[in-house]
């Protein structure tokens, strides 16, 4: 889906890359940077997503973590990053799981292995915005800690 120049001025791929690194510094994790490759993966996503249902279904079959956002309005890519991050109260460190809340959307932006990243964004039917962000490697792997 192309985007306006408005639009993609909002959400670049260094705006994503800032709202993610921000969190991950948060915590001393290293940053990451933007792929690519792994963005293409993103954006056919979105596609796929914008052309059905738009519903807040995972890919399957895939070689990287995801987060997945919907939102009204001008929902930007740090908007989304913001709603992902905002699971931290809920993640317990010393026991290693989500407690009081879901909490793995924040442990993807913050996992110390993932270190590159690739979002889009694409308008539903609706007028929703539908937002991916793909993690390369992937994080969240039971028993293992984010940072």
């Amino acid at each position: 889906m192309l985007q306006n120049s408005c639009t993609q001025a909002q959400n670049s791929p260094q705006d994503y890359l800032n709202a993610h690194n921000s969190a991950r510094a948060n915590v001393r994790v290293g940053p990451m940077t933007w792929d690519q490759n792994v963005a293409s993966f993103a954006q056919n996503y979105v596609n796929q997503r914008i052309s059905s249902d738009c519903n807040l279904v995972h890919s399957t079959n895939r070689p990287y973590g995801e987060n997945l956002a919907l939102g009204s309005g001008d929902f930007t890519g740090q908007a989304a990053v913001n709603l992902w991050v905002g699971e931290r109260p809920f993640y317990d460190q010393s026991s290693n799981t989500c407690v009081g809340g879901e909490c793995r959307h924040y442990t993807q932006v913050v996992w110390r292995n993932s270190v590159r990243l690739g979002c889009a964004r694409g308008r539903c039917s609706n007028g929703l915005w539908f937002i991916s962000c793909n993690y390369d490697p992937p994080g969240n792997f039971v028993g293992q800690r984010p940072y």
